[in-house]
């Protein structure tokens, strides 16, 4: 008996989180790819969205946009959606009761980081308080909470009492990860210099990243820092002794300018250890440049030995080390452990998911 999933696809058009975007649509394209005989997928999505993913059975527009759609399931009420195998690949979903047993509804939903809980301070007071309350709607409502790693799953069991609903299903590299011909342009124009590291992380942790700069004779990329923390993350570099001139603070960029930035990189250092998935690090390896990352459960389950995990004030060492004799060694782990993770087998997880429920 064949069955049909849907998936919730919010961020076609309103991005609220490029890299939960980009996941959604990849896994959306691998869930029709890996779709088992006699099963296919459809979207859901809020009103006023084209859908460029080939494929799809079938696409349901619902009446609200995307802001009052999150409103309106955030209160429960999800008018026009109707039932079955839902799944969200982020915690947007129409999160209330229903009958798994005779009807056969499931709704499962996917927490990438935990970063409103353990670092709240980072975003806005709104979007801390609708993905709380998006997590109480699932721990009432949810058939399952998927999650990118067992480190990210033992750290939500703590904040959400989910009952052995937790899955864990791993992220990849975006589909389009390719190191663009025009990458020395791309460079150029984000004025980057000749020789650098790539650093991920918070003003809090990022200090250990400048000291590893400045260990290796490099200098410094800062991807993915939020707008307006540029002069902060300057104080901060200062602080560690690395000139405001030696550190170059970026913003989100897209796939084709990341690429571009991490393959000129000598190495990457991943400074923060909060429970998350490491878009950042997985890339890296994906292109085969060096990781180097702060001790974290999370690190271990990804990065495992395709890169070298150590305490924060040992970074400067392993660092060196990885821009020196051990970047060749590291870069070929890196490449190979990348491997481990693909949207088509994250696909097939969810497809089993679904079946297992």
């Amino acid at each position: 008996m064949g069955a049909r999933l849907r998936v919730v696809l919010d961020q076609l058009t309103h991005v609220v989180h490029a890299d939960h975007a980009s996941a959604a649509s990849d896994l959306t394209a691998a869930l029709i790819s890996t779709a088992p005989s006699g099963c296919d997928v459809e979207a859901i999505v809020p009103s006023g969205v084209e859908v460029p993913i080939p494929g799809l059975a079938d696409v349901r527009r619902l009446s609200l946009a995307r802001r009052e759609l999150a409103a309106s399931w955030q209160l429960g009420i999800v008018r026009g959606v109707g039932g079955g195998l839902i799944h969200s690949p982020t915690l947007m979903a129409p999160l209330v009761r229903h009958d798994r047993l005779h009807d056969h509804d499931q709704t499962t939903v996917t927490l990438w980081d935990l970063q409103a809980w353990e670092e709240p301070d980072s975003l806005s007071k709104t979007a801390v308080a609708w993905q709380r309350a998006m997590l109480k709607r699932a721990v009432k409502h949810a058939d399952a909470v998927v999650v990118p790693s067992h480190a990210v799953g033992a750290r939500l069991a703590e904040i959400a009492k989910l009952s052995g609903r937790i899955r864990v299903i791993p992220g990849a590299a975006p589909c389009g990860l390719v190191v663009p011909f025009d990458a020395t342009a791309r460079r150029a124009s984000l004025s980057l210099p000749a020789g650098y590291l790539v650093l991920t992380g918070s003003a809090d942790s990022l200090e250990h990243g400048f000291r590893a700069a400045i260990a290796a004779g490099k200098e410094a990329v800062v991807l993915d820092a939020p707008e307006g923390s540029e002069p902060r993350l300057a104080e901060v570099a200062a602080a560690a002794g690395l000139s405001e001139s030696k550190a170059h603070i970026r913003g989100s960029l897209s796939v084709e300018d990341r690429a571009a930035v991490l393959a000129g990189a000598s190495a990457l250092v991943a400074t923060s250890s909060r429970a998350a998935w490491p878009w950042r690090a997985v890339e890296a390896m994906t292109l085969g440049v060096p990781v180097v990352a702060v001790e974290s459960g999370v690190h271990h389950d990804v990065i495992a030995d395709g890169g070298v995990i150590a305490e924060p004030t040992e970074i400067a060492e392993a660092v060196a080390d990885a821009v020196g004799d051990g970047s060749r060694r590291l870069s070929v782990l890196g490449a190979d452990r990348s491997r481990s993770f693909s949207w088509l087998g994250a696909a097939e997880r969810v497809w089993g998911l679904h079946a297992d429920l």
